[in-house]
C-alpha cells in the first residue's frame, strides 16, 4: 500500500510513501520500547538540550519545512513560516520549565517524608491531523519527550512528508533513536497499534468521529487517552464593541489556514444594534483578501488541503441556502479552492450553525441583545473556545462560566499558546495540551511516603 502527497493547488503528486507492514510495525514499538527503558541515563537537563537544539533546527530551517507544509496542505507561505516559529518557541519553552514543571511537590502529612513524583508513562501513540502538520504534532511532542516519554506519530497521510521532517528534526537534536519515530500507517491498523502492550497512552488531535473511534479503542484496552477535537466557536460582537477591531479579527480569526482551524471563529454572533454596519465592513474585508498559489508571498487565502473537503464544504452551505440563508460574497469552489464566503439570514438550524465548518465561511446572526448572544453561543455541541468583542471587559468578565467552554478570549481571537492549557469539552474532546497542565496528562502522578 502506498500513499501519496499530492499538492492542493494543482494536483501535483510530490512524493510517495510506503505504508509500514505488521513487521515494520513491531520492529517500531520495539525500537520505541528499548528507548524508553534506556532512558532513566537522561536527565532532564540532557533533554533540555536536546529540545533547544530542535528549536534551533526549526529555527533554522525554516523556509525548508514551511515549503513543504504549504506544498503538501496549500497553506499560505507566510502561515507555514509562522507556524514552524510556534514550534520552536513550544520546544524552547518546555526545554526552559520542564524542570520546574515536574518538580516533586512536597506534602506534609504524618510520614517522615511525603512527596508526589511525576514519572514517565512510557510509549504514547499520536494520531494527528493536517491542517497544522507541524505545530499539532510539537505542540504534543516537546511537553511528552520533554517528560520523558517516547512517541510514536501516526500523521495524516497527505502531510508524510511534513512527518518525515519532524523525526529526523528529533534525531539531527541528539535524541536517541527510538524516541520519536513515525507510522506510516492507515486508520485500519490502529486497533492493532493500540492493542499493544507497549503503547502506554493515546493523543489524537482531529474530528469526533475519529475522536470517538480512538477513544472507544483505548478504553476496550485501557489505555489513557487525551482527545483534542472540532470545534464550532462563536465570535460574539456586542453593541460597545470596536468594529473595526472586531473586524479585522474576525476576518483573521475565521479566514485563515482557509478556515480550517478548530478554533477558527465560526459563528458570528452580532448585536442587532452593529450588525449592518459589522456586516458590511466585513464584507469590505473579506472581498480584499488575495487568493493565489501558496508559495506566492503576497497570498493570504489559499486552499483548501482536498477537493473532497471543498465538496463538503459546498454542500453545508449549498443546504443552508435551501433553507432560507443568503449569500452576500463568494459561496463556490473550484477543485481544493473554496472561495471566502460570508452567509446572513442564518439561523440555529443550519447546517453552517449546527456542523463544523471547515473551510473559509463566515456564518452571521443577528440577535437583539446580550442575553440572546450568549444564550445562542451555547446552542452547540462543542466546547473549544468564545470570543468576545465589548469594551465591558469587566462584564465579560463574570460571564466566563456561562460559556462551558475550554477557552473564553474577551476582545481577541482564540489561540493556542505553550504557556496557556489547550482543549475543550463536550464534543471537542477532553484533556489538555500546553503549560504544565498539557505536560501532566502523560505522567504517572504517583504518591511517595516514608515512614520512620
Amino acid at each position: 500500500m502506498e500513499f501519496k502527497s499530492v499538492n492542493p493547488y494543482n494536483g501535483e503528486v510530490l512524493t510517495t510513501f510506503t505504508a509500514h507492514s505488521d513487521e515494520d510495525i513491531e520492529k517500531i514499538l520495539n525500537n520505541a520500547d528499548a528507548a524508553f527503558r534506556n532512558s532513566n541515563e537522561l536527565s532532564i537537563g540532557k533533554r533540555a538540550k536536546m529540545m533547544k537544539r530542535a528549536a534551533a533546527l526549526l529555527s533554522g530551517n525554516t523556509e525548508k519545512y514551511a515549503r513543504t507544509i504549504s506544498l503538501e496542505m496549500g497553506k499560505p507561505i507566510c502561515e507555514s513560516r509562522s507556524e514552524v516559529e510556534k514550534c520552536a518557541w513550544v520546544c524552547d519553552f518546555y526545554a526552559e520549565n520542564t524542570e520546574r514543571f515536574l518538580a516533586d511537590d512536597i506534602i506534609k502529612t504524618d510520614a517522615a517524608e511525603s512527596f508526589i513524583s511525576y514519572d514517565p508513562l512510557g510509549c504514547v501513540l499520536s494520531i494527528m491531523p493536517w491542517n497544522f502538520p507541524f505545530w499539532q504534532v510539537f505542540r504534543f511532542a516537546a511537553p511528552a519527550l520533554m517528560a520523558g516519554n517516547v512517541a510514536v506519530l501516526k500523521h495524516a497521510t497527505n502531510v508524510l512528508g511534513c512527518a518525515t521532517h519532524i523525526e529526523d528534526i528529533f534525531n539531527e537534536a541528539g535524541f536517541p533513536g527510538g524516541t520519536f519515530q513515525n507510522l506510516f500507517v492507515g486508520h485500519d491498523r490502529m486497533e492493532k497499534i493500540i492493542s499493544n502492550d507497549i503503547v502506554k497512552a493515546v493523543t489524537l488531535t482531529g474530528s469526533g468521529k475519529a475522536g470517538s473511534s480512538v477513544a472507544s479503542l483505548a478504553g476496550k484496552y485501557l489505555k489513557k487517552t487525551v482527545l483534542e477535537l472540532g470545534g464550532s466557536n462563536a465570535f460574539i460582537v456586542l453593541n460597545d464593541a470596536d468594529i473595526v477591531e472586531a473586524v479585522k479579527v474576525g476576518i483573521q480569526s475565521r479566514m485563515q489556514n482557509a478556515g480550517q482551524s478548530c478554533i477558527a471563529a465560526k459563528r458570528f454572533i452580532v448585536s442587532e444594534k452593529i450588525y449592518d454596519e459589522f456586516v458590511s465592513a466585513y464584507v469590505a474585508g473579506v472581498k480584499n483578501l488575495k487568493s493565489g498559489s501558496p508559495l506566492e508571498e503576497e497570498t493570504q487565502m489559499g486552499t483548501l488541503a482536498r477537493k473532497d473537503l471543498a465538496e463538503k464544504m459546498q454542500k453545508q452551505v449549498n443546504d443552508s441556502v435551501e433553507m432560507g440563508a443568503q449569500i452576500l460574497i463568494g459561496g463556490s469552489f473550484k477543485d481544493a479552492y473554496f472561495e471566502p464566503t460570508v452567509m446572513v439570514n442564518v439561523n440555529e438550524n443550519m447546517p453552517v450553525f449546527t456542523e463544523e465548518t471547515f473551510g473559509p465561511v463566515a456564518p452571521m446572526i443577528k440577535v437583539k441583545d446580550e442575553e440572546e448572544a450568549y444564550e445562542l453561543a451555547g446552542k452547540t455541541k462543542f466546547g473549544l473556545g468564545t470570543t468576545v468583542f465589548t469594551s465591558d471587559v469587566e462584564k465579560a468578565r463574570k460571564k466566563v462560566s456561562r460559556i462551558a467552554d475550554g477557552s473564553f478570549f474577551i476582545n481577541d481571537l482564540v489561540k493556542s499558546d505553550p504557556r496557556l492549557p489547550f482543549g475543550g469539552t463536550k464534543y471537542s474532546g477532553y484533556g489538555r495540551e500546553l503549560s504544565k497542565e498539557g505536560m501532566l496528562e502523560f505522567v504517572n502522578i504517583k504518591t511517595v511516603y516514608v515512614k520512620e
